[in-house]
Protein backbone atom coordinates (compact mmCIF):
# COMPACT_ATOMS: atom_id res chain seq x y z
CA UNK A 1 0.00 0.00 0.00
CA UNK A 2 1.34 3.37 -1.08
CA UNK A 3 1.75 6.43 1.69
CA UNK A 4 0.61 10.07 0.15
CA UNK A 5 -2.22 11.09 -1.32
CA UNK A 6 -3.84 8.25 -1.71
CA UNK A 7 -6.75 6.13 -0.23
CA UNK A 8 -6.00 3.93 2.17
CA UNK A 9 -8.83 1.22 1.80
CA UNK A 10 -8.25 -2.04 0.50
CA UNK A 11 -8.84 -2.03 -3.20
CA UNK A 12 -9.19 1.23 -3.38
CA UNK A 13 -6.92 2.93 -5.63
CA UNK A 14 -8.30 6.77 -5.18
CA UNK A 15 -5.65 9.37 -5.15
CA UNK A 16 -4.72 12.83 -5.91
CA UNK A 17 -3.05 12.47 -9.31
CA UNK A 18 -6.42 11.33 -10.61
CA UNK A 19 -8.68 13.73 -8.76
CA UNK A 20 -6.15 16.70 -10.46
CA UNK A 21 -6.44 15.15 -14.03
CA UNK A 22 -10.41 15.03 -13.41
CA UNK A 23 -10.48 18.53 -12.52
CA UNK A 24 -8.76 19.51 -15.72
CA UNK A 25 -11.72 17.81 -17.92
CA UNK A 26 -13.88 19.80 -20.28
CA UNK A 27 -17.55 20.07 -18.09
CA UNK A 28 -19.84 19.82 -21.09
CA UNK A 29 -23.01 21.72 -19.42
CA UNK A 30 -21.31 24.44 -18.00
CA UNK A 31 -18.74 24.84 -21.13
CA UNK A 32 -15.73 25.20 -19.02
CA UNK A 33 -12.97 23.18 -16.94
CA UNK A 34 -14.30 21.50 -13.84
CA UNK A 35 -11.62 23.13 -11.94
CA UNK A 36 -13.52 26.30 -12.62
CA UNK A 37 -17.20 25.01 -12.97
CA UNK A 38 -19.75 25.14 -10.28
CA UNK A 39 -20.05 21.11 -10.73
CA UNK A 40 -18.63 19.61 -7.00
CA UNK A 41 -15.50 17.62 -7.87
CA UNK A 42 -16.23 12.92 -7.74
CA UNK A 43 -14.97 12.71 -4.58
CA UNK A 44 -12.79 14.08 -2.02
CA UNK A 45 -9.76 12.80 0.11
CA UNK A 46 -10.08 12.97 4.00
CA UNK A 47 -6.96 12.93 6.26
CA UNK A 48 -6.88 10.77 9.35
CA UNK A 49 -7.74 13.33 12.32
CA UNK A 50 -5.32 13.84 14.76
CA UNK A 51 -6.94 12.89 18.23
CA UNK A 52 -5.93 9.30 19.47
CA UNK A 53 -9.08 8.40 20.36
CA UNK A 54 -10.44 8.87 16.33
CA UNK A 55 -7.11 7.71 15.13
CA UNK A 56 -8.02 4.12 16.23
CA UNK A 57 -11.15 4.32 15.62
CA UNK A 58 -10.40 5.23 12.03
CA UNK A 59 -7.56 2.21 12.07
CA UNK A 60 -10.16 -0.19 13.81
CA UNK A 61 -12.10 0.56 10.65
CA UNK A 62 -10.02 -0.05 7.97
CA UNK A 63 -8.12 -3.17 9.59
CA UNK A 64 -4.68 -1.99 8.00
CA UNK A 65 -1.92 -4.36 8.99
CA UNK A 66 0.77 -2.18 7.83
CA UNK A 67 -0.60 1.53 7.59
CA UNK A 68 1.09 4.03 6.11
CA UNK A 69 2.60 7.93 7.33
CA UNK A 70 0.03 9.34 6.21
CA UNK A 71 -3.51 7.89 6.29
CA UNK A 72 -6.19 9.36 3.86
CA UNK A 73 -9.38 7.87 2.93
CA UNK A 74 -11.77 9.13 -0.17
CA UNK A 75 -15.29 10.39 0.48
CA UNK A 76 -16.43 7.11 -1.37
CA UNK A 77 -16.51 5.64 2.02
CA UNK A 78 -18.54 8.22 4.33
CA UNK A 79 -21.92 7.74 4.70
CA UNK A 80 -22.11 11.95 4.57
CA UNK A 81 -19.67 12.20 1.87
CA UNK A 82 -17.49 13.22 4.29
CA UNK A 83 -16.36 12.61 8.47
CA UNK A 84 -18.95 14.46 10.33
CA UNK A 85 -20.35 14.27 14.00
CA UNK A 86 -23.14 11.24 13.66
CA UNK A 87 -20.86 9.29 11.33
CA UNK A 88 -17.15 10.56 11.66
CA UNK A 89 -15.47 7.12 10.41
CA UNK A 90 -15.45 5.05 7.07
CA UNK A 91 -18.16 2.69 7.11
CA UNK A 92 -18.69 1.84 3.25
CA UNK A 93 -17.08 -0.10 0.85
CA UNK A 94 -13.98 -0.92 2.94
CA UNK A 95 -12.36 -3.84 0.98
CA UNK A 96 -12.45 -6.40 3.74
CA UNK A 97 -16.69 -7.34 3.88
CA UNK A 98 -16.56 -8.30 -0.13
CA UNK A 99 -17.13 -12.31 -0.79
CA UNK A 100 -14.49 -14.29 -1.50
CA UNK A 101 -13.33 -15.08 -5.18
CA UNK A 102 -15.14 -18.19 -6.39
CA UNK A 103 -13.32 -21.57 -7.01
CA UNK A 104 -12.81 -22.78 -10.31
CA UNK A 105 -14.68 -25.49 -11.51
CA UNK A 106 -12.83 -29.02 -11.63
CA UNK A 107 -13.02 -29.79 -15.41
CA UNK A 108 -13.52 -33.80 -15.76
CA UNK A 109 -12.36 -35.07 -18.85
CA UNK A 110 -13.78 -38.77 -19.49
CA UNK A 111 -11.90 -40.87 -21.38
CA UNK A 112 -12.55 -42.20 -25.30
CA UNK A 113 -13.25 -46.06 -24.23
CA UNK A 114 -15.82 -44.95 -22.10
CA UNK A 115 -17.51 -42.62 -24.59
CA UNK A 116 -17.01 -45.24 -27.27
CA UNK A 117 -18.33 -48.29 -25.27
CA UNK A 118 -21.77 -45.94 -24.24
CA UNK A 119 -22.48 -44.88 -27.81
CA UNK A 120 -21.51 -48.50 -29.02
CA UNK A 121 -24.33 -50.03 -26.74
CA UNK A 122 -26.91 -47.48 -27.72
CA UNK A 123 -26.52 -47.74 -31.43
CA UNK A 124 -26.13 -51.97 -31.39
CA UNK A 125 -29.62 -52.35 -32.36
CA UNK A 126 -29.92 -50.58 -34.95
CA UNK A 127 -26.38 -50.73 -36.77
CA UNK A 128 -25.22 -53.69 -38.93
CA UNK A 129 -23.11 -56.41 -37.49
CA UNK A 130 -20.62 -56.05 -40.16
CA UNK A 131 -20.72 -51.66 -39.29
CA UNK A 132 -20.14 -52.78 -35.42
CA UNK A 133 -17.44 -54.55 -35.73
CA UNK A 134 -15.85 -51.93 -38.12
CA UNK A 135 -16.51 -49.29 -35.37
CA UNK A 136 -15.40 -51.30 -33.02
CA UNK A 137 -11.75 -51.77 -34.86
CA UNK A 138 -11.41 -48.04 -35.42
CA UNK A 139 -12.31 -47.33 -31.36
CA UNK A 140 -9.75 -49.69 -30.69
CA UNK A 141 -7.20 -48.09 -32.89
CA UNK A 142 -7.70 -44.62 -31.42
CA UNK A 143 -7.60 -46.00 -27.83
CA UNK A 144 -4.05 -47.67 -28.27
CA UNK A 145 -2.63 -43.83 -29.28
CA UNK A 146 -3.91 -42.07 -25.95
CA UNK A 147 -1.73 -42.59 -22.97
CA UNK A 148 -2.33 -45.38 -20.82
CA UNK A 149 -3.64 -46.06 -17.78
CA UNK A 150 -1.26 -45.37 -14.73
CA UNK A 151 -0.97 -48.61 -13.66
CA UNK A 152 0.27 -50.37 -16.75
CA UNK A 153 2.94 -48.20 -18.05
CA UNK A 154 7.00 -47.32 -16.78
CA UNK A 155 8.39 -44.25 -14.97
CA UNK A 156 9.60 -43.24 -18.59
CA UNK A 157 6.63 -43.37 -20.17
CA UNK A 158 4.19 -41.74 -17.27
CA UNK A 159 1.40 -39.49 -18.13
CA UNK A 160 1.29 -38.15 -14.99
CA UNK A 161 2.58 -34.11 -13.94
CA UNK A 162 5.90 -34.38 -12.36
CA UNK A 163 5.33 -31.75 -9.90
CA UNK A 164 2.46 -33.32 -8.46
CA UNK A 165 5.51 -36.12 -7.57
CA UNK A 166 8.17 -33.65 -6.35
CA UNK A 167 7.50 -34.05 -2.59
CA UNK A 168 6.96 -37.54 -2.36
CA UNK A 169 9.46 -38.13 0.04
CA UNK A 170 7.36 -36.64 2.92
CA UNK A 171 4.99 -39.64 2.88
CA UNK A 172 6.60 -41.35 6.02
CA UNK A 173 4.00 -44.24 5.41
CA UNK A 174 5.79 -45.67 2.24
CA UNK A 175 9.07 -44.80 3.99
CA UNK A 176 9.91 -48.47 5.14
CA UNK A 177 8.52 -50.40 2.32
CA UNK A 178 10.81 -48.20 -0.26
CA UNK A 179 14.05 -48.64 1.85
CA UNK A 180 13.30 -52.77 1.85
CA UNK A 181 12.59 -52.74 -1.85
CA UNK A 182 15.55 -50.90 -2.45
CA UNK A 183 18.68 -53.16 -4.01
CA UNK A 184 22.10 -52.70 -4.95
CA UNK A 185 20.96 -52.15 -8.55
CA UNK A 186 18.53 -49.23 -7.50
CA UNK A 187 21.47 -46.94 -6.44
CA UNK A 188 22.20 -44.22 -8.54
CA UNK A 189 25.88 -44.62 -6.94
CA UNK A 190 26.13 -48.47 -8.67
CA UNK A 191 25.20 -46.91 -12.10
CA UNK A 192 27.49 -44.15 -11.72
CA UNK A 193 30.60 -45.98 -10.48
CA UNK A 194 32.04 -48.86 -12.25
CA UNK A 195 35.91 -48.32 -11.61
CA UNK A 196 38.61 -45.92 -10.59
CA UNK A 197 38.63 -43.91 -12.88
CA UNK A 198 34.71 -42.70 -12.49
CA UNK A 199 35.42 -42.87 -8.34
CA UNK A 200 38.13 -40.32 -9.28
CA UNK A 201 36.26 -38.34 -12.03
CA UNK A 202 32.72 -38.01 -9.75
CA UNK A 203 34.58 -37.82 -5.67
CA UNK A 204 38.63 -37.61 -5.74
CA UNK A 205 39.15 -41.17 -4.67
CA UNK A 206 39.54 -44.39 -5.11
CA UNK A 207 36.54 -46.91 -5.80
CA UNK A 208 37.70 -49.17 -2.65
CA UNK A 209 38.70 -46.05 -0.73
CA UNK A 210 35.19 -44.87 -1.04
CA UNK A 211 33.47 -48.04 -0.71
CA UNK A 212 35.43 -48.54 2.98
CA UNK A 213 34.07 -44.65 3.55
CA UNK A 214 30.33 -45.52 2.87
CA UNK A 215 30.49 -48.33 5.15
CA UNK A 216 31.89 -46.34 7.92
CA UNK A 217 28.97 -43.74 7.65
CA UNK A 218 26.30 -46.49 7.71
CA UNK A 219 25.88 -45.74 11.26
CA UNK A 220 25.53 -42.02 10.61
CA UNK A 221 22.52 -42.00 8.54
CA UNK A 222 19.16 -39.77 8.63
CA UNK A 223 16.05 -41.84 8.85
CA UNK A 224 14.43 -38.73 6.87
CA UNK A 225 16.45 -39.54 3.84
CA UNK A 226 14.87 -42.34 1.46
CA UNK A 227 17.77 -42.67 -0.58
CA UNK A 228 20.69 -45.15 0.12
CA UNK A 229 23.61 -43.84 2.20
CA UNK A 230 25.75 -44.88 -0.76
CA UNK A 231 24.04 -42.13 -3.22
CA UNK A 232 24.00 -39.65 -0.51
CA UNK A 233 27.78 -39.57 -0.17
CA UNK A 234 28.08 -39.54 -3.59
CA UNK A 235 26.47 -36.58 -4.28
CA UNK A 236 27.71 -35.41 -1.35
CA UNK A 237 31.41 -35.57 -2.85
CA UNK A 238 30.15 -34.90 -6.26
CA UNK A 239 29.23 -31.13 -4.88
CA UNK A 240 32.67 -31.11 -3.64
CA UNK A 241 34.27 -32.53 -6.17
CA UNK A 242 32.72 -30.64 -9.14
CA UNK A 243 30.89 -28.07 -7.63
CA UNK A 244 27.52 -28.75 -9.47
CA UNK A 245 24.52 -26.59 -8.75
CA UNK A 246 22.33 -28.18 -6.19
CA UNK A 247 19.16 -28.08 -9.28
CA UNK A 248 21.29 -30.48 -11.46
CA UNK A 249 22.46 -33.09 -8.52
CA UNK A 250 18.55 -33.24 -7.38
CA UNK A 251 17.67 -34.52 -11.36
CA UNK A 252 20.61 -36.94 -11.65
CA UNK A 253 19.42 -38.33 -8.36
CA UNK A 254 15.86 -37.93 -9.12
CA UNK A 255 15.33 -35.60 -5.79
CA UNK A 256 13.69 -32.24 -5.31
CA UNK A 257 16.45 -29.77 -4.55
CA UNK A 258 15.48 -29.41 -1.41
CA UNK A 259 15.96 -32.53 -0.47
CA UNK A 260 19.34 -32.32 -2.02
CA UNK A 261 20.01 -29.14 -0.34
CA UNK A 262 19.36 -31.00 3.19
CA UNK A 263 21.32 -34.33 2.22
CA UNK A 264 25.10 -31.68 1.27
CA UNK A 265 24.52 -30.26 4.68
CA UNK A 266 23.83 -32.55 6.71
CA UNK A 267 27.23 -34.86 5.37
CA UNK A 268 29.20 -32.17 5.39
CA UNK A 269 28.68 -32.50 9.25
CA UNK A 270 29.12 -35.76 9.60
CA UNK A 271 31.97 -36.60 7.10
CA UNK A 272 34.57 -33.62 8.78
CA UNK A 273 33.14 -35.10 12.13
CA UNK A 274 34.48 -38.40 10.86
CA UNK A 275 37.36 -37.63 8.46
CA UNK A 276 39.07 -35.26 11.48
CA UNK A 277 41.07 -37.23 12.56
CA UNK A 278 42.84 -37.91 8.68
CA UNK A 279 44.25 -34.56 9.32
CA UNK A 280 46.95 -35.46 12.27
CA UNK A 281 50.13 -33.71 13.36
CA UNK A 282 53.04 -36.25 12.79
CA UNK A 283 55.53 -37.05 15.28
CA UNK A 284 59.37 -35.78 14.36
CA UNK A 285 60.36 -39.73 13.96
CA UNK A 286 57.57 -40.48 11.80
CA UNK A 287 58.69 -36.96 9.71
CA UNK A 288 62.35 -38.60 9.82
CA UNK A 289 61.41 -41.53 8.51
CA UNK A 290 59.56 -40.47 5.65
CA UNK A 291 61.33 -37.53 4.36
CA UNK A 292 62.54 -37.69 0.65
CA UNK A 293 66.11 -37.38 -0.19
CA UNK A 294 65.77 -33.54 -1.52
CA UNK A 295 65.32 -32.63 2.39
CA UNK A 296 67.50 -34.98 4.04
CA UNK A 297 70.37 -33.26 1.66
CA UNK A 298 69.96 -29.99 2.40
CA UNK A 299 66.71 -29.58 5.31
CA UNK A 300 67.18 -32.60 7.69
CA UNK A 301 65.28 -30.73 10.10
CA UNK A 302 62.88 -29.61 8.64
CA UNK A 303 59.02 -30.33 10.59
CA UNK A 304 56.34 -28.76 8.17
CA UNK A 305 56.38 -26.50 4.98
CA UNK A 306 53.28 -23.76 5.57
CA UNK A 307 51.69 -21.12 2.74
CA UNK A 308 48.40 -19.78 2.53
CA UNK A 309 46.10 -19.61 -0.08
CA UNK A 310 42.73 -17.87 -1.26
CA UNK A 311 39.56 -19.32 -2.61
CA UNK A 312 37.18 -16.65 -4.50
CA UNK A 313 33.77 -16.11 -2.16
CA UNK A 314 30.26 -14.43 -3.71
CA UNK A 315 30.14 -10.99 -2.78
CA UNK A 316 28.33 -10.66 0.50
CA UNK A 317 25.65 -8.01 0.67
CA UNK A 318 26.93 -6.54 4.37
CA UNK A 319 29.00 -4.28 3.64
CA UNK A 320 31.18 -5.09 6.80
CA UNK A 321 31.80 -8.74 5.90
CA UNK A 322 32.02 -7.33 2.03
CA UNK A 323 35.33 -5.20 3.38
CA UNK A 324 37.03 -8.11 5.47
CA UNK A 325 36.55 -10.69 2.95
CA UNK A 326 37.95 -8.17 -0.11
CA UNK A 327 41.71 -9.41 -1.22
CA UNK A 328 43.74 -6.30 -2.99
CA UNK A 329 45.67 -9.16 -4.51
CA UNK A 330 42.91 -10.70 -6.11
CA UNK A 331 40.72 -7.64 -6.49
CA UNK A 332 37.62 -10.07 -5.49
CA UNK A 333 36.02 -11.19 -1.99
CA UNK A 334 38.29 -14.38 -1.01
CA UNK A 335 38.64 -16.38 1.73
CA UNK A 336 42.47 -17.18 3.33
CA UNK A 337 43.57 -20.01 4.69
CA UNK A 338 46.67 -21.61 6.46
CA UNK A 339 48.42 -24.81 5.07
CA UNK A 340 51.08 -27.30 6.73
CA UNK A 341 52.27 -29.84 4.73
CA UNK A 342 55.07 -32.85 5.96
CA UNK A 343 58.13 -32.82 3.91
CA UNK A 344 56.54 -36.32 2.47
CA UNK A 345 53.66 -34.48 1.16
CA UNK A 346 50.97 -35.33 3.61
CA UNK A 347 49.11 -32.20 4.67
CA UNK A 348 49.00 -31.65 8.79
CA UNK A 349 47.16 -29.06 9.16
CA UNK A 350 44.38 -26.82 7.54
CA UNK A 351 43.64 -23.30 9.17
CA UNK A 352 40.18 -22.23 9.52
CA UNK A 353 38.85 -19.82 6.45
CA UNK A 354 39.65 -16.20 7.21
CA UNK A 355 38.79 -13.15 5.10
CA UNK A 356 40.81 -12.00 1.93
CA UNK A 357 41.96 -9.01 4.11
CA UNK A 358 43.73 -10.41 6.97
CA UNK A 359 47.76 -11.53 6.68
CA UNK A 360 49.92 -14.36 6.44
CA UNK A 361 51.28 -13.13 10.11
CA UNK A 362 47.43 -12.99 11.52
CA UNK A 363 46.50 -15.67 10.31
CA UNK A 364 49.82 -18.09 11.80
CA UNK A 365 49.71 -16.25 15.18
CA UNK A 366 45.48 -16.98 15.52
CA UNK A 367 45.00 -20.62 13.81
CA UNK A 368 46.58 -22.00 16.16
CA UNK A 369 49.47 -23.88 14.37
CA UNK A 370 52.13 -22.53 16.88
CA UNK A 371 50.76 -25.02 19.89
CA UNK A 372 52.25 -27.63 17.42
CA UNK A 373 55.97 -26.28 16.88
CA UNK A 374 58.43 -27.85 19.35
CA UNK A 375 61.76 -26.68 20.62
CA UNK A 376 64.62 -27.67 17.57
CA UNK A 377 61.64 -27.95 14.86
CA UNK A 378 61.96 -26.54 11.74
CA UNK A 379 59.22 -23.95 10.02
CA UNK A 380 59.89 -23.47 5.90
CA UNK A 381 58.08 -20.43 4.01
CA UNK A 382 57.43 -18.16 2.01
CA UNK A 383 59.24 -14.40 2.11
CA UNK A 384 55.59 -13.11 3.18
CA UNK A 385 55.88 -15.14 6.73
CA UNK A 386 57.40 -12.53 8.88
CA UNK A 387 56.83 -15.15 11.38
CA UNK A 388 60.66 -14.68 12.79
CA UNK A 389 59.73 -13.06 16.29
CA UNK A 390 56.94 -15.67 16.84
CA UNK A 391 58.77 -18.70 16.21
CA UNK A 392 62.15 -17.19 18.05
CA UNK A 393 60.08 -17.25 21.54
CA UNK A 394 59.12 -21.10 20.52
CA UNK A 395 62.58 -21.90 19.97
CA UNK A 396 61.70 -22.72 16.59
CA UNK A 397 64.03 -21.71 13.50
CA UNK A 398 61.93 -20.08 10.18
CA UNK A 399 63.31 -21.09 6.86
CA UNK A 400 62.52 -18.76 4.05
CA UNK A 401 64.23 -17.13 1.12
CA UNK A 402 66.26 -14.33 1.31
CA UNK A 403 65.24 -10.63 0.90
CA UNK A 404 66.93 -8.08 -1.59
CA UNK A 405 67.54 -5.13 0.82
CA UNK A 406 67.50 -1.75 -1.20
CA UNK A 407 67.07 -3.61 -4.55
CA UNK A 408 70.95 -4.54 -4.00
CA UNK A 409 71.62 -8.27 -6.39
CA UNK A 410 71.80 -11.17 -4.15
CA UNK A 411 74.97 -13.04 -3.60
CA UNK A 412 76.07 -16.07 -5.33
CA UNK A 413 75.61 -18.26 -2.13
CA UNK A 414 72.24 -16.42 -1.10
CA UNK A 415 70.68 -17.88 -4.85
CA UNK A 416 71.90 -21.06 -4.25
CA UNK A 417 70.32 -21.05 -0.93
CA UNK A 418 67.41 -19.59 -2.55
CA UNK A 419 67.27 -22.23 -4.84
CA UNK A 420 67.43 -24.85 -2.54
CA UNK A 421 64.20 -23.81 -0.72
CA UNK A 422 62.37 -23.47 -4.02
CA UNK A 423 63.48 -26.51 -4.81
CA UNK A 424 61.61 -28.30 -1.68
CA UNK A 425 59.16 -25.69 -1.17
CA UNK A 426 57.30 -27.36 -3.87
CA UNK A 427 55.75 -29.79 -2.25
CA UNK A 428 53.27 -27.13 -0.33
CA UNK A 429 52.44 -25.97 -3.56
CA UNK A 430 51.83 -29.46 -4.82
CA UNK A 431 49.40 -30.33 -1.56
CA UNK A 432 47.64 -26.65 -2.75
CA UNK A 433 46.98 -27.76 -6.26
CA UNK A 434 45.81 -31.49 -5.09
CA UNK A 435 43.43 -29.57 -2.46
CA UNK A 436 41.78 -26.98 -5.18
CA UNK A 437 41.33 -30.84 -7.59
CA UNK A 438 37.87 -30.01 -5.40
CA UNK A 439 36.35 -27.34 -7.53
CA UNK A 440 34.37 -26.03 -4.47
CA UNK A 441 37.71 -24.03 -3.85
CA UNK A 442 39.13 -23.47 -7.12
CA UNK A 443 35.75 -22.30 -8.25
CA UNK A 444 33.89 -19.02 -6.64
CA UNK A 445 32.04 -20.58 -3.54
CA UNK A 446 28.27 -19.65 -3.10
CA UNK A 447 27.55 -17.21 -0.01
CA UNK A 448 24.98 -19.73 1.27
CA UNK A 449 27.65 -22.18 1.92
CA UNK A 450 30.51 -19.34 3.68
CA UNK A 451 29.51 -20.90 6.60
CA UNK A 452 30.90 -24.53 5.87
CA UNK A 453 33.94 -23.09 4.25
CA UNK A 454 35.85 -24.17 7.63
CA UNK A 455 34.38 -27.80 7.33
CA UNK A 456 34.99 -27.90 3.58
CA UNK A 457 38.39 -27.57 3.91
CA UNK A 458 39.02 -30.25 6.32
CA UNK A 459 37.07 -32.75 4.51
CA UNK A 460 38.84 -32.19 1.08
CA UNK A 461 42.17 -32.24 2.75
CA UNK A 462 41.46 -35.40 4.39
CA UNK A 463 40.41 -36.99 1.15
CA UNK A 464 43.77 -35.74 -0.55
CA UNK A 465 45.41 -37.69 2.19
CA UNK A 466 43.42 -40.92 1.35
CA UNK A 467 45.01 -40.57 -1.87
CA UNK A 468 47.53 -43.17 -2.93
CA UNK A 469 49.09 -41.60 -5.39
CA UNK A 470 50.39 -38.39 -2.33
CA UNK A 471 53.78 -40.61 -1.89
CA UNK A 472 54.77 -40.70 -5.69
CA UNK A 473 54.35 -36.68 -5.98
CA UNK A 474 56.96 -36.16 -3.30
CA UNK A 475 59.57 -38.06 -4.94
Amino acid sequence: MSSGSTCAVVGCHNNSRKLKSALETFCLEHQQLRKACPCPPPYALHSMPRKEDRKLAWLAALRLKHPPKRVYVCSFHFIDKKPTELHPDPELYLGYDRPPPKKRRRLTRTTLSVTASSNMNKNTESVPDSTVLRSVELDQASISTQPPEPHLHSVHTQWEDPSQQDHQYCNKSRRKDVQDKMTECDEVAYFILQNDADALLYTGIALETFNTLVSTLEGYDNNEFTMPVRDQVLMTLMKLKSNRVIGDLSRQFHISQSMASKIISHWLDKLEEVLRPLIPWLPKETIQATMPEAFKKNFPNSTCIIDCSETLLQKPRNLGSRGESYSHYYSHNTVKYLVAVAPCGLIMFVSAAYGGRCSDKFITMDSGILTYLKPGDEVMADRGFTIKDLLFERKVRLVIPAFTKKRRPLTEEQVTYTRRIANVRIHVERAIRRLKVYKILSQIVPISMAPKVDKILRICAALVNLREDLIRDTQ
